[in-house]
């Protein structure tokens, strides 16, 4: 699992699926080419940066149904 400050955390499996996390929950997993280009543009990124691209790809997830 990669930890970057700000809540959002990723993780790439051996069959090229990438997990996203919020805060250590899983939020989204990301599988073929969405993976693939979130990947790529994930190398060399900074935190902020990261940020961004990870809450883009996981969406509007969050929608009040979430536990305490």
């Amino acid at each position: 699992m990669v930890a970057v400050p700000g809540g959002f955390s990723y993780r790439q499996t051996k069959d090229g699926r990438l997990r996203v996390a919020f805060h250590g929950r899983h939020a989204v997993t990301l599988a073929g080419g969405d993976a693939q280009r979130l990947a790529a543009r994930l190398e060399g990124a900074g935190q902020e940066r990261t940020q961004l691209l990870l809450a883009k790809a996981t969406g509007n997830f969050k929608r009040g149904n979430e536990r305490r």
